[in-house]
Order: structure tokens, then sequence, then C-alpha cells
């Protein structure tokens, strides 16, 4: 047995809905069922002499190990999470695990000071209050709010008022995005829709949260923080939160409640983490989106997903779908059922809803789609159209904003770029399903010869690596630049990855001639460049650079 992780849980999150503390095991199945009553003693032991009220227990079973969590009051949570550390101590030691478990008498009254230290009263009676009369109350270490967006106040956690006027808060609509691919660029067509109806949009993704266009803060904010974040905007109509499978695993959700939850896809990224071993197991992280949705809401799923429409089953609540494929049994099916289905119909997405047929628009008047080869962004399409219609908006003002969303809107993801004849196409594709959706989109655009700029990370197994490798000759290239980023060996050594790309291009009949090894994706994009004449395609992959590459090509005039 292995101590992994020990953290809080400040949402709806995998284990339970509740706040708590969970701790992460690595062990084999019958060690857990071991550790479990020994972990769940101890911790009550601990609770029982820092005066808490008995706490909820929950567990899972995980590939690789447990997860066990057990619920603690909000403003204790950093305390609790210490409680987990010593219960693992203890129980380790009890089962005969070579670890030094800190004195109980000694531990005891640390916690005592931490709980003092930690403790909230008005916090506590606020987050009381708020569930009473239905009030959304956001919380975290620096801040709390009542309400959400245009109805929204924050206060810092220590200076909250000992009165509230609890009328004056209330709450706009929110929408959920996860999945594997597509998350971002389905949230910005979202964006787009909404904005050009006339509200003005909270967004948070993985590159930004942002109102309309105004950023507020860039990076990776596809947590709970990025949501409360966008939430506590007073000038926010709507917001469109995206939750990426990190923050999901580590925190839980950012809000309890939604109008709209999507989940695009579930296909292979980011396995091999603790939590996230197995296609199941990623499964089971998207569908925690769902429990927003649960009561009251919309769930909105990919019917060309396997595995989303077999978990549907277990769903009770309010499902729509989207759909590229009109003519499959399930599809059709649901039809027959009056499920509200958003689907591509002889070139043309439509939405289907108590048995009527309406138009949305031509999948080809779509720029995103480039002219409907970019197959991937009509299904996009399709699945921002469903999360709007369930926020309230119209077919006209999804029309509206899909049809006149450009590159612009949507950057490092699927910009085509025109610079002396040679086109150059810039995307974020980093995983299979992504990548080889790109793959048949550039099939397809008319080039005399094309280049590809790539690499892969070193955590993905050999037969990955080599599995995408061949996909990527398939589409007829004439030269791939690889690019080896040192932050991206990730266990391997400088030049691993290159040597299995290299050698797999060359089983699939490229020579050697025609391969190249650079370390900097900046510097495939120059190779190319000089490379490429006019009628070119290059194709390049920015894992990440793609900031960097697209001010490379404005300043050499690319349109």
């Amino acid at each position: 047995m292995q101590f992994l992780d020990a953290r809080r849980l400040t949402g709806p999150s995998l284990i339970f809905d509740g706040p708590g503390a969970v701790l992460d095991v690595a062990c084999t199945t019958d060690e857990a069922d071991s550790l479990l009553p020994v972990w769940k003693r101890h911790v009550l032991r601990m609770v029982a002499a820092l005066g808490w009220t008995k706490p909820q227990f929950a567990s899972r079973k995980l590939l690789g190990g447990v997860s066990m969590a057990f619920s603690a009051p909000i403003d204790a949570l950093y305390t609790a999470t210490e409680v987990n550390e010593w219960a693992w101590a203890a129980s380790a030691a009890e089962l005969r695990v070579p670890v030094e478990v800190p004195d109980f008498d000694e531990t005891v009254a640390a916690l005592k000071a931490s709980v003092a230290e930690e403790s909230n009263p008005r916090l506590m009676e606020m987050i009381n209050e708020a569930k009473s009369r239905g009030t959304t109350l956001l919380w975290d270490d620096d801040e709390v709010s009542l309400g959400l967006g245009r109805g929204s106040e924050t206060w810092p956690v220590r200076e909250l008022p000992e009165s509230v006027q609890w009328d004056r808060y209330s709450d706009v609509p929110v929408g959920i995005v996860t999945g594997t691919n597509g998350k971002t660029t389905t949230v910005r067509m979202a964006l787009q829709i909404a904005r050009l109806a006339g509200d003005n949009v909270g967004l948070c993704s993985t590159d930004w949260i942002a109102v309309n266009n105004d950023i507020i803060d860039r990076g990776d904010w596809s947590g709970p923080g990025g949501a409360r974040t966008v939430l506590r905007q007073q000038n926010v109509d709507v917001a469109i939160l995206e939750s990426a499978r990190g923050g999901l695993l580590r925190r839980g959700l950012g809000v309890e409640h939604a109008r709209a939850a999507l989940i695009t896809n579930v296909a292979e990224d980011h396995l091999g983490d603790f939590g996230s071993q197995s296609l199941a197991e990623l499964l089971e992280v998207k569908w925690i989106v769902s429990r927003a949705v649960r009561r009251s809401g919309q769930l909105i799923l990919n019917a060309d997903d396997a595995l989303l429409r077999k978990k549907a089953a277990d769903f009770d609540g309010s499902i729509s779908w989207f759909s590229l494929n009109a003519e499959s049994d399930f599809v059709q099916q649901r039809i027959v059922f009056g499920d509200t289905i958003f689907m591509l119909q002889g070139g043309e997405l439509v939405r289907i809803q108590g048995g009527v047929t309406e138009s949305i628009c031509r999948s080809a008047d779509i720029p995103l789609t480039l002219g409907g080869h970019a197959r991937h962004n009509v299904a996009n399409a399709l699945a921002a159209s469903a999360l709007t219609s369930s926020l309230g908006y119209h077919l006209e003002d999804i029309r509206e904003g899909l049809t006149r969303m450009g590159q612009g809107d949507n950057p490092g993801r699927c910009n085509i770029y025109t610079l002396g004849g040679v086109k150059v196409l810039v995307d974020f594709a980093h995983n299979p399903a992504a990548m080889q959706a790109l793959f048949d989109m550039a099939e397809a655009i008319p080039a005399r010869r094309r280049v590809l700029c790539f690499g892969q990370a070193g955590d993905r197994p050999d037969g990955l690596i080599r599995e995408m490798t061949r996909n990527a000759w398939a589409i007829g290239l004439d030269r791939v630049i690889i690019s080896e980023l040192a932050d991206y060996y990730r266990g391997r050594e400088r030049g691993d990855v290159f040597a299995v790309m290299q050698d797999e291009l060359m089983n699939c009949g490229a020579d050697a001639s025609q391969i190249s090894h650079v370390e900097l994706e900046i510097e495939a994009l120059d190779a190319a460049l000089e490379w490429a004449e006019s009628g070119d395609l290059v194709i390049m992959l920015a894992l990440a650079s793609s900031d960097q590459i697209q001010q490379r090509l404005r300043a050499l005039g690319a349109r």
C-alpha cells in the first residue's frame, strides 16, 4: 500500500455530493478491503476527540487503489485533510506498512488548534440560511458570494455581513460543458450565440476566464475556481463553464445546480492517472456534471458515443441528444420516444422536438466547419445548439451565432491561414480521437503536397504513438517534422519518442529524407514554411506554443 494524496472535496465529486476530505491510496483490491474498516475506525476515533458529529463515509475502489472520504464542516476541511493523513498513518502501521505514526494526543492538540484557526461561524450561519431559503451560495478560501452573476454579491470570507438582504439575490442561467474533445470550441460557440442574442456571457475554459471578449485572466481555468470567478461577475447574464477532468477529480464541481450540462464525448486522453486509468473510470469522472441537472435542468449527450448511450440508461432526469448520424437506429428510436435531438440531416443542422423538425442552418454555412469538411466542428455546433437551446435561446439566435462566428473567434482550434499561396492549418489536437478528426479534415482540403508538424508526449504507450503516426501518414503526407519538447519527455529520454515515430513512419513507407527532428514547435513551423511552396498545406499541431505560432504567422503577413 502507498499513500497517494489527501485533499479537500469542495463540491459534488466522484465520491459524494457534499464537502469533505478524501484519501487516495494505491493498493490491491484485497488490501483495500483490509484498509477500509481500519481507516474508518481511526477517523472516528480522531473525530470523536475533536468533538465533531459522526461523519458520513464513502469509498470508491478504482484501478490500482481506493479513494476513501468522510464528510466534514466547510470551515474545517483543511483540518479534515490532516485527520485523513493521520488516519492513514495509523491504519498503515496497524496493517504493518512501515510508516511513522504521530503521537495521538499531540495530534489531537495540533488539530484542535487548526480547527480554532479555520473556524468561521458566520460562514456556517450563512450557508445554513442560504440553504433554507434556496439561495445559491459559493465559497472558497478567499471569498463568499450569494446569487450568481448579475444577481450576486461577494464578500471577503473573514468580513461577512451580520445581516443580509436575501431578496436581493438571484441566479443566472448556467451551462456546464465537459468531455474529452471539443469542450473549448463548444463553449466558444455557445458564447457567440448568447452574445449575439444580446446577453453578457461569462466563460471559463482551458484558455482563460472572460466576460464576452474581455479576458479577466489567462491560463487553464476549467476547474471550480474558474467557475466561481465567472459566477461572481456582476455584469454576467449567462455563464458557460468548461469543466475538465482534473478539476472534477481533485475538487468536484464548482456549482451544485445548473440549467444544462453537456458531455461532448468520452475518448482516450489522460488515461493512466489515478481515478481515470480506463475509459470506464474516465466516463464516471465526466458523468459528475449530470448531478447538477439531476433534479432540474437538461443533460445533453452525444448520441454517437456508445459509452454515453449506455450510461444514459441509469439517469432519471431529462436528456437531449446531438448526433452526426441521423440514420442510426438509436437516433431513430429516440425520435419515436419523443426526445429532443439536434442532428445533421442531409447537410443541414436540425432540431427535432416533440416530433417537429425545425431547421437551424446548413453545416457549410458555419465558418468553423470549413464548408462542412471539419466534421468534428459540425458535431461541436450541434452540441452548442443543444446547450444554448436548453439555456433558453431561440433557433434564430443559434443560427446567427453559428454562421457569424469566424476563425478569429476560436483561436488555436482548426484555424487555416494563407501565406503566399501556402495554407497553414493550426490546431490543438493532442489525443487519438481529436487527431483522427483533424487528419480526416486535412485530407479533404485540396493541396499539392502536405507536411505535418507534430509530436507526442512521452507518457503515451508506444502502441498508441505508433497508431497515431500511422493515421497521420495515411492522409497522404510528403514530409513530417517531429518536435520533441523537453516538457513532454515525461519519463523518457531525449530522442525516445522521435525514434518510435520515425520507425513507424518508415514502416509505413516513408523515406528517412522525408522525416525531420527539431526541439521546438516554432522550429517545426519555420522548417515547414521554408519547405512549402504555393499550393501546399502545412498541418501544425501545437501542444505548447499555439500563441507563439499564431503570432509568427501574423507577423509574416498570413491571413
